[in-house]
């Protein structure tokens, strides 16, 4: 059986996520994971922080910090964010690791042993008024593609062409918004990208066909546009040094590697990280190198698609050392805020510490997965958000556990009553389970969210319509063994929704199982021919009623949040 390796792009170290960065990487990479895991394979999620370049430099100026104790204080604060929405990293390491240097630095020397780094001297935009070289990203303009005026000097984040800072239109400085620029002679190491496309585009031809259409086509539109050599080392203070005893001239002047070269190696210095705590059972190797038997998944939006799919492909290919490529890659559309885009820079929509202080992580955990941005993207809105939350979380799900458990408890007592042997109606509700259970198992083989997310919520209905359909409130006068057998069937529900439910709303899912008193449970999943039966939990078994699990999100809600954060992406 395939060992799964899991990766979520890098989250960026300057301050803390939105909501759009937790569902395009970094919680359905989680919801995966947890299933993998639930279902038995041998599973490794592994993230970082991406602390490098020139943002984490002006970030922590800005802060007054040194730019070291900057990231670290950040990594903290963004780590405590992702274990309050419960994400399971086997490890989430930093960029700025000493394994990470060591292994960046390592691909640069193999890549330069192979001819497929260069040095250069090329000219370099000069800032007077900041009295520094500005790297790509912190040149703005106006892209010549798609007109569009905050351009980067790397990057357009509108129509996510790769850009040189000369591209741009009426460029100017991010940093002091100087346009009294003038262009300088420095010198850099290039990746020959050129000399590799012909392998990354037969490594695509061979993985890349059970993509989605999204990351496959914007791959295939980087090599339709062709792969030019490209600049992996930038004039900053922070980053992996260029090693010396490679490249002594421009470690002499401190040249550091590109921030998109470091990155994704990081993958696998976390992977080293995560082994060096536990070395004795650990083998990180065996993940990344000669990893035959590993079925590598990577989570990202779509605009970090073409450095994972071309750019990383391409530095591995270039080491000509057995180096795990990815197998599939999971994109994602953007998660917009009532029709326009989040943004950290420019602090609009909702950011992942904010959401937690206003409801648990399931309520976002479970509305981000089933609505998922993936053939296109998706609008969040306070009122689509409440709607979802009160109809599948409090009303279809929470309010079945609490009127399950507390009618019973209140006709039968503190114990599973026993009831009557299963009739016609125990026997199709168990087929359609089963049914609903293989289809959910099935979305989340195929990685489709969304559906799995309609499947789910189609199993947790299942149960509404057996209780209304039996009504033990109706039964219990005409037949009490009957309506103990409906809310046996019922409580044996609610266990196998705590156990399929947990990669979606895993707190919920915990708070559901413990109510059973169940010391030998010891099930991490249900299959479909266990579904049938519905007899995990025995009568007889202790059970207490939690507490609420899904508060409804009210009017007064509603408008509180939008005083707080905008009914608009213009508010």
């Amino acid at each position: 059986m395939a060992r799964h390796l899991i990766t979520s792009a890098l989250p960026y170290i300057n301050g803390i996520k939105h909501l759009g960065n937790m569902v395009g990487s970094m919680l359905p990479a989680d919801v995966y994971a947890r299933y993998l895991r639930q279902t038995g394979r041998e599973t490794l999620y592994i993230c970082a922080t991406d602390e490098h370049g020139t943002p984490a430099e002006l970030a922590a100026k800005e802060a007054g910090l040194p730019v070291s104790e900057f990231c670290a204080q950040q990594h903290a604060a963004q780590k405590a964010v992702y274990d309050g929405f419960h994400l399971s990293f086997d490890y989430f390491g930093r960029s700025s690791s000493a394994e990470n240097i060591e292994i960046t630095q390592h691909f640069a020397r193999k890549l330069k042993e192979n001819g497929f780094i260069e040095e250069r001297a090329i000219r370099q935009v000069f800032s007077i008024a900041d009295d520094r070289f500005l790297p790509d990203r912190y040149i703005v303009g106006t892209c010549p593609h798609c007109g569009y005026d905050k351009a980067r000097g790397d990057q357009c984040e509108n129509c996510t062409r790769v850009l040189d800072p000369t591209d741009l239109i009426d460029a100017r400085s991010a940093i002091s918004g100087s346009s009294d620029l003038e262009v300088r002679e420095t010198k850099h190491l290039f990746l020959l990208q050129s000399k590799l496309a012909g392998e990354v585009e037969a490594w695509i031809d061979e993985h890349g066909g059970d993509w989605p259409v999204l990351a496959s086509s914007i791959a295939r539109k980087w090599l339709t546009e062709g792969l030019h050599d490209r600049a992996i080392t930038r004039d900053l203070d922070w980053g992996v040094p260029v090693p010396a005893d490679t490249w002594p001239e421009l470690a002499a002047e401190g040249k550091v590697f590109y921030v998109w070269f470091d990155a994704p190696v990081e993958y696998i210095g976390a992977t080293k990280e995560w082994a060096a705590q536990d070395a004795a059972d650990r083998d990180w190797k065996s993940w990344w190198y000669e990893a035959d038997d590993v079925r590598y998944t990577q989570f990202m939006a779509k605009d970090n698609v073409p450095f994972h799919t071309v750019m990383f492909p391409a530095t591995e290919l270039g080491t000509r050392e057995p180096w795990k490529k990815v197998d599939y890659v999971k994109a994602f559309n953007w998660l917009t805020y009532y029709g326009g885009k989040f943004s950290t820079s420019q602090k609009r929509g909702i950011f992942t510490d904010a959401a937690l202080e206003l409801l648990p992580a399931d309520y976002w955990r479970y509305f981000l997965m089933a609505n998922a941005p993936e053939s296109d993207d998706t609008s969040f809105t306070w009122e689509v958000f409440s709607a979802s939350v009160n109809k599948d979380l409090a009303d279809t799900l929470g309010n079945f556990v609490n009127r399950v458990l507390s009618f019973s408890r209140k006709r039968f007592g503190d114990d599973v009553p026993a009831g009557s042997e299963a009739g016609e109606a125990e026997t199709n509700l168990g087929r359609e389970i089963a049914e609903l259970l293989a289809e959910y198992e099935r979305h989340m083989e195929d990685l489709q969210f969304r559906k799995a997310g309609q499947a789910l919520r189609a199993l947790w209905s299942a149960g509404n319509s057996y209780l209304e359909t039996k009504a033990p409130w109706l039964e219990i006068k005409t037949n009490p063994e009957g309506a103990a057998l409906t809310l046996r069937t019922a409580m044996n529900l609610i266990h196998l929704y705590a156990v399929v439910s947990e990669p979606f709303i895993p707190a919920s899912a915990a708070a559901m199982r413990s109510a059973f008193a169940l010391p030998e449970d010891t099930a991490t999943w249900v299959t479909s021919d266990e579904a049938k039966s519905l007899s995990f939990i025995p009568a007889g078994t202790p059970f207490t009623v939690p507490p609420v699990l899904f508060a409804k999100i009210t009017e007064e809600d509603l408008d509180s949040y939008r005083e707080r954060f905008g009914g608009g992406a213009d508010s």
